[in-house]
Parts: structure tokens; C-alpha cells; sequence
């Protein structure tokens, strides 16, 4: 009788940490896998854009279920590194309801090509919305761009090698324009030989993770890579022709330190490109919230829907 008793318990043990682990395991990839959604707004999902050595490269375009005239697009860029994310989930979606179409795209990992493939691709993406507008009721004439952590580095380049050839890759509507009319780059890195020589003498927890990040991004230690580094790099490029921008970061950001957002606005001031600058004050890498989306739908009502 004893014996039966204790197997029960076992069973049930084994069947409980079943639960919580599956609950675990389970949970994350359901959260990222499940796309965004907001009330009022159509959806349109996994729209091919590209094909690259076999690989399909998809967007989701959201819109509003009512609107008059051609709608300004905001391209939405996620983070992760560069190694990982996906476009479901996208803080730009909640703009929909201001009267703007979003774009949420998926582009190669670097663990998939290493750069400029990922560039390429958000300038593939950008054609290709203007290639399609007057299928989906797009203006192409006034396209922004959004992006956090590794998605800013790369809405920071769309700003800033409008017109470089060597990013622009090759394949469809290349007859169309990838230049953008507007950038918010939040907790974005704009130099990545100087991120990664900071990082290599830095003692903080995250700093081998953005080494090993931009190692993986440009196939290598940035030393050994540092021509790559340097084009991989959206302060390179700044020019007086850059559309405006927008840059958040947080004051105690440990991934990607705040010097990274002050060079660069400063770099783009002195070019004479329209640039804002906001630090937020005791903030980490991920500088969200409701004052940052209110200055962020400001800042691209000003320059989008003229």
C-alpha cells in the first residue's frame, strides 16, 4: 500500500514539472510567434518581397480598415542582434490608428549571411513598397523608418546610404528608389569598429554579447574585419542629403552605450541633417513607453504627412 502510494506521488511530480516545464518551453516561442494586432486595422501577412539563394523574405502590412487617398508608410525593423527576431511583433502597429500603414519585415540573420545582407534586404523591402504603393494604397512618396537595437543600426543606415551602391544589393525594382523620408532609431549602435574596441575593454556583463554580435554580424572580430565594420557602420555615410531623424537611447544603456547616439547625432547635425536628440535620463536599453511613442508619432506626422 505504501509502496502504491509513493508511485502516485512520483507520477503526479512527474506530471506536474511536465506542465511547468512545458509551460516553459512552450510560452516563449507562442509569444513570439504571434503577430501583432490592433483594433481597426487589416492585416496582411507574409508578403513576399524577396527571393535570396532560395531563401523567401516576407513582410506583414498593416493598414487601416478605413482611409481616403494613398497612406504614409512606416517600415518597422526588429532588434535581436542581428541574429535573431522576427516581424511579428511590432510596437509599430499601434500607429495604424493615426493613419499610417506599417510594415514589419523579416530580413536574413547573420547566422544566415553575414552583412550587408540585412541591409540589402531593408532596401529591397523599401523598393519593393514602392514597386507595389499603388496596390495597397501607399504613398511612396513618403515612406519612415523604425527600428530598435539592431533594427535602429539598420533604420539608421537606410538614412544614411541612400544612393551608396555597394548596400543596395541586387534583384527586382531595383528601378525604384530605397532612399526613406524619415528615421526614429531607438538604442541603435552607429559605429561598430568603436562599439566593439569599447566593448573588447569594457568589464560589463553585456559587453560580449555586442562583441559577439557585431563579430557575428560582419563574419569576425571587428579588428580583423574592420573595413566591413566600418561600412557596416551609419556614421560613415552621413551626408547633408540625409532625411530627418529621430534618436532615443537610454542614459544607462550597458548593450550599446549612449556615446553611440551622441556621435551620431552630433555627426549628423554637423552635416546639416534635421536631427533630434533624446537621452532618457536613468534608462536602459530598452527606452520605451508612452512618451516616447507620443514624441515618436510627432516626429513622423511632421515629416511623413505633409
Amino acid at each position: 500500500m505504501l509502496g502504491l502510494m509513493r508511485q502516485r506521488y512520483a507520477c503526479l511530480a512527474v506530471a506536474l514539472a511536465a506542465v511547468v516545464l512545458g509551460g516553459q518551453i512552450t510560452q516563449p516561442v507562442m509569444a513570439r510567434r504571434r503577430p501583432a494586432e490592433v483594433a481597426n486595422a487589416a492585416a496582411q501577412r507574409d508578403l513576399v518581397y524577396k527571393r535570396v539563394n532560395g531563401e523567401v523574405l516576407t513582410l506583414d502590412l498593416y493598414s487601416p480598415e478605413k482611409f481616403s487617398g494613398p497612406l504614409p508608410v512606416i517600415v518597422w525593423i526588429h532588434g535581436g542582434g542581428w541574429s535573431r527576431g522576427r516581424k511579428e511583433r511590432t510596437p509599430a502597429v499601434a500607429l495604424v490608428n493615426d493613419g499610417y500603414a506599417v510594415a514589419s519585415i523579416d530580413y536574413r540573420l547573420s547566422s544566415v549571411a553575414p552583412f550587408p545582407a540585412q541591409i540589402e534586404d531593408c532596401k529591397a523591402a523599401v523598393r519593393w513598397l514602392r514597386a507595389n504603393a499603388s496596390k495597397y494604397n501607399l504613398d511612396p512618396d513618403h515612406i519612415g523608418v523604425w527600428g530598435h537595437s539592431a533594427g535602429g543600426h539598420l533604420a539608421a543606415l537606410l538614412g544614411t546610404s541612400g544612393g551608396v551602391r555597394e548596400l543596395e544589393g541586387a534583384g527586382d525594382n531595383m528601378s525604384y528608389s530605397s532612399r526613406v523620408q524619415a528615421v526614429c532609431d531607438m538604442s541603435g549602435p552607429s559605429d561598430l569598429v568603436r562599439l566593439y574596441q569599447e566593448a573588447s575593454q569594457s568589464s560589463a556583463d553585456k559587453s560580449g554579447k555586442a562583441m559577439s554580435a557585431v563579430a557575428g554580424l560582419v563574419g569576425g572580430s571587428a579588428e580583423q574585419n574592420q573595413t566591413k565594420a566600418i561600412a557596416a557602420s551609419p556614421i560613415h555615410y552621413v551626408s547633408k542629403d540625409d532625411p530627418p531623424f529621430l534618436i532615443i537611447h537610454g542614459e544607462n544603456d550597458s548593450t550599446v552605450p549612449v556615446t553611440q547616439a551622441e556621435s551620431f547625432a552630433a555627426a549628423l547635425k554637423s552635416a546639416g541633417v534635421e536631427t533630434m536628440l533624446e537621452i532618457a535620463p536613468a534608462r536602459g536599453h530598452g527606452a520605451m513607453g508612452p512618451r516616447f511613442r507620443l514624441m515618436i508619432k510627432a516626429f513622423f506626422d511632421k515629416y511623413l504627412k505633409k
